[in-house]
């Protein structure tokens, strides 16, 4: 995943190129009612115990192979705890994954069609042993942060079989009350307006307030990366490095991209640093680079929270401070 993505805690299960083909995909809409009765009491439970912080309860149907990686795991629960507080849990789609013809571990891409065939969702996962899996996504619908949560399970026929977790994730559904539809049509009205950083910006919010996965394409998300792509201006691969000047100084600023750490849409804005080692320093340099941006991109200012300024020194990476569009000069 992108930021989000490192909440995802069973290695087995990542975002990849697909590979292999021997697997399907069941709907919930499509799936037997003892299956699907299964599968949604499952997702509610762990959606709540979730929401409650309740680790244990998580731990007792952890997947047996994931045990030392518990650690990890609750963690990922743990900071899941602001985006879901005060929410009750909802569900928003089910899939069963059958990948039990596979003769071994393999990138695999699952096809979800609806009953007509109309709509398709796709599902990619890294080295996947052979087995059956569902994905779970639902929602803490009336937290303030509007969490989103997905549930990777596998069936474990080992001693008492059954459905355990394989792998969690979760990401907010708004910034400051605005979900992913809102930041969409931002995005549109800004890229009429002949903003293309300011638009591509707010194409990425919305791509990561709609899913709290990033191993799954719908429709939808496919349409809105291709609009996205069209953007003409934007900060697109070839954009970086990218000058801007302050005074007499020209700094190389190498990568801008969205960085929801403070659960604000803020700007994470890497750059080339001087290397001092100098506290004071380092922040006058970093607000130098802030402003500069700032001035080369006006329309950043009063469409994100802040920015985080990210030292590069001799490709070595250091988060230097975050300030909002406000204190920036």
């Amino acid at each position: 995943m992108r930021l989000c993505s490192r909440k995802l805690i069973a290695a087995l299960l990542m975002a990849a190129p697909a590979a292999g083909f021997a697997a399907s995909c069941t709907t919930q809409a499509e799936l037997t009612p003892q299956d699907r009765s299964t599968l949604v009491s499952m997702g509610e439970q762990l959606s709540d115990a979730v929401i409650r912080q309740d680790t244990s309860a998580l731990q007792t149907v952890l997947l047996p192979a994931l045990s030392g990686q518990w650690d990890g795991i609750r963690g990922a629960i743990e900071q899941a705890g602001p985006l879901v507080k005060g929410g009750k849990a909802q569900l928003r789609n089910v899939y069963l994954l059958d990948a039990s013809t596979l003769s071994a571990p393999s990138d695999t891409q699952f096809f979800c069609s609806n009953a007509n065939g109309s709509s398709t969702v796709t599902i990619n996962m890294h080295a996947l042993p052979p087995g059956e899996y569902a994905l779970i996504l639902s929602d803490a619908a009336g937290a303030v942060l509007a969490g989103q949560m997905g549930f990777v399970l596998a069936w474990d026929s080992a001693g008492a079989s059954g459905w355990k977790l394989g792998g969690f994730s979760s990401r907010q559904g708004n910034f400051g009350g605005h979900d992913a539809v809102w930041y969409w049509t931002r995005a549109r009205e800004l890229a009429h307006s002949n903003l293309p950083w300011s638009a591509w910006f707010c194409y990425e919010a919305a791509r990561y307030l709609e899913l709290p996965v990033d191993f799954l394409s719908s429709p939808n998300l496919d349409k809105l990366v291709q609009e996205q792509s069209q953007i003409k201006g934007g900060p697109g691969e070839d954009t970086f490095p990218y000058s801007v000047k302050s005074g007499d100084r020209t700094w190389k600023i190498n990568g801008v991209r969205l960085d929801a750490s403070l659960h604000e849409p803020d700007l994470g804005v890497t750059y080339e640093s001087t290397g001092s080692t100098d506290p004071a320093v380092a922040r006058t340099e970093a607000i130098a680079v802030l402003g500069a941006l700032l001035k080369a991109q006006p329309g950043l200012r009063e469409n994100f929270h802040g920015m985080w300024a990210y030292a590069s020194i001799n490709g070595k990476v250091t988060p230097v401070m975050e300030m909002p569009m406000a204190q920036i000069p």
